[in-house]
């Protein structure tokens, strides 16, 4: 029973990813060579994520690990494992951005486009399928956010589109952070100094990223 239920939760993961991807293809605007080194890159980020997921568990329960294994394997990942994931994957992207040819910009825009409608889309199913009550106050933030990207995207240059996305988000999430007990993304919980150092960090990226010149989509 606990296998099935973490098997149903990683295929409602994937679906929403994939549904993620797929409004990407159709409504992301890339040439089709963009979209296919994009999607790459972008495929590459996530499994990136999962492994340090595992990682991040077996960091904080090293100790146990040591003696029992597969205790902590079998363990579902918890919130901290998934913040130190999130870090880790931050550096890889922050040096493996550094030398690439891609456009930074236009590729964080592209891939916050995938996790928005990923988001909705896992959100949705836990309302829907789950009744989740507590999923329904993220999923009207992320609704709200599918609908200032989609009309913003033209008007708003890749930089200042994210800039935009990731004030609303920090400021949705952490609103609700006050009218319920918790709020959850993709199923980790998400605390009030994770969504400061998020907000923080996401924008001293992007101004680094204009200040060492990978500025295509920024003027």
């Amino acid at each position: 029973m606990v296998i099935a239920s973490k098997l149903m939760s990683i295929g409602i993961m994937v679906f929403s990813i994939g549904i993620g991807f797929i409004t990407l293809i159709i409504f992301g605007g890339l040439i089709k060579e963009q979209r296919k080194l994009y999607l790459e890159e972008m495929l590459s980020q996530f499994i990136n994520l999962i492994l340090f997921v595992w990682a991040g568990k077996i960091i904080l329960n090293f100790s146990v690990f040591i003696t029992d294994p597969m205790s902590v394997l079998a363990y579902p990942s918890d919130s901290n494992s998934f913040y130190l994931a999130v870090f880790f994957s931050a550096v890889l992207f922050f040096y493996k951005s550094s030398k690439w040819d891609l456009d930074t910009l236009l590729f964080l825009e592209s891939i916050l486009l995938v996790l928005l409608m990923a988001s909705f889309t896992y959100e949705f199913i836990q309302y829907i399928w789950y009744g989740n009550q507590f999923a329904f106050g993220y999923l009207i933030l992320l609704a709200v956010l599918l609908l200032v990207f989609i009309f913003s995207r033209n008007r708003f240059t890749p930089a200042a589109l994210i800039l935009v996305i990731l004030t609303v988000w920090c400021l949705g999430v952490f609103l609700l952070l006050f009218i319920q007990p918790f709020v959850t993304v993709f199923g980790y919980m998400i605390t009030p100094w994770f969504l400061g150092l998020l907000f923080v960090g996401g924008f001293s990226y992007i101004f680094i990223v204009k200040e060492r010149g990978d500025n295509n989509g920024w003027n």
